[in-house]
């Protein structure tokens, strides 16, 4: 997958996404709005992550009454008193439901959490145990699958898949799209978009003055053959990556040394450079086979961790800083996923024990570095 591909498909799935969001929204807001079928994902799982996780999730340190209700097995098996909280088809044996519903000592969740359910999503919940009581995963650890495009009869339908999500939510509201912008609108907007810069006048003008069909497609990769195109997204991947000149802490002394990392990223992005290998060489570019300058330069990624050099530290406290640093950095920037939670404890929301977490940093436990004042 190119790096570019990758960074539009990513874009794509906010703005694909966002509309899906506002129609959610939209429903819960209607009460009286019938629902055929409830969703755990989308319906039931934020109302109980929202009220019930944090004392019946996946923690067992904070886990209150032996009862989990992150997984099925632990939300149907039998507790102490000999029920279960969802007993799934049947909303009246589930003990989940009375509690929800209940008063006083009973009611859950207990009014010292300062947490409580609307009438909406105790019925929701009780619609849900009342059809399957099933759970699936949440949409984040689930397969990725290509959604069917149905394309909406409309004045002003495209060829481009994306629209047609974007228009059909946007009619559904009875909202109608603006007409296309003029050429020399469209030019700035597009130089803006890729390069961060305003458009150069005279590419401005060849735009306008060319009237191919394919003109929006030159103009646009003119600007992608643009240094400078580099030079914007790479502020995101640092920004992912925790790039900064300096070394953080207190002092915050200035790191001269790691401007060639910044630059490698930006020549990656402009030479299009596949993901894959992007992803490589900066995890393991010095594990690869006789790696080159420029790959050993890449696995400066892990470099980015804060140094404190400052009179009285420990070495190892701030290397082991650095260790995990770069487990919870790598996690987050590749999966998108947080990891740091589990850190200090098995994490409440996200199916990730503590165990899991210090296995994974197990693989950067292996450095001989530590803070020293010339950042070797």
């Amino acid at each position: 997958m190119r790096f570019r591909i990758q960074t539009t498909s990513i874009l794509a799935a906010i703005l694909i996404s966002a509309p899906r969001f506002v129609c959610f929204s939209a429903v819960l807001a209607d009460e009286n709005r019938p629902r055929v079928t409830i969703d755990f994902a989308r319906d039931v799982r934020p109302i109980l992550s929202a009220n019930c996780f944090g004392c019946h999730g996946a923690d067992p340190k904070a886990r209150q009454a032996g009862l989990r209700l992150d997984t099925f097995s632990g939300a149907t098996q039998k507790l102490v008193s000999g029920k279960a909280a969802i007993v799934p088809g049947d909303p009246a044996k589930s003990s989940l439901i009375s509690r929800i519903a209940s008063f006083g000592s009973l009611k859950m969740p207990p009014d010292a959490s300062g947490k409580s359910l609307t009438p909406n999503e105790i019925k929701i919940l009780k619609q849900w145990v009342s059809q399957s009581g099933k759970y699936s995963d949440h949409w984040a650890f689930s397969h990725v699958v290509r959604p069917r495009v149905q394309p909406v009869s409309n004045p002003h339908s495209t060829h481009r898949p994306i629209d047609y999500f974007i228009l059909k939510q946007a009619l559904a509201h009875g909202l109608k799209p603006n007409p296309p912008a003029d050429k020399y609108t469209l030019a700035r907007r597009l130089a803006l978009d890729l390069t961060g810069l305003p458009a150069d006048t005279s590419d401005v003008d060849a735009f306008v003055s060319y009237n191919a069909t394919n003109a929006y497609e030159i103009y646009v990769d003119k600007l992608l053959a643009s240094p400078r195109f580099g030079e914007k997204w790479a502020r995101m991947w640092m920004d992912l990556a925790r790039y900064a000149d300096s070394a953080g802490y207190g002092s915050d002394p200035l790191r001269p040394n790691l401007w060639p990392w910044r630059d490698w990223v930006i020549n990656a992005i402009n030479i299009n450079m596949p993901f894959d290998q992007f992803t490589i060489e900066q995890i393991a570019g010095d594990l690869l086979p006789n790696p080159s300058e420029n790959q050993l330069v890449a696995t400066a990624f892990h470099r980015n961790t804060m140094t404190n050099t400052e009179g009285g530290t420990d070495r190892e406290e701030f290397r082991t800083a650095a260790v995990k640093d770069r487990t919870i950095t790598t996690v987050q920037t590749w999966m998108g996923l947080t990891m740091g939670c589990a850190q200090c404890h098995s994490h409440k929301f996200d199916p990730i024990t503590q165990t899991e977490f210090y296995r994974f940093s197990a693989f950067f436990n292996q450095t001989a570095d530590n803070d020293q004042p010339d950042e070797s």
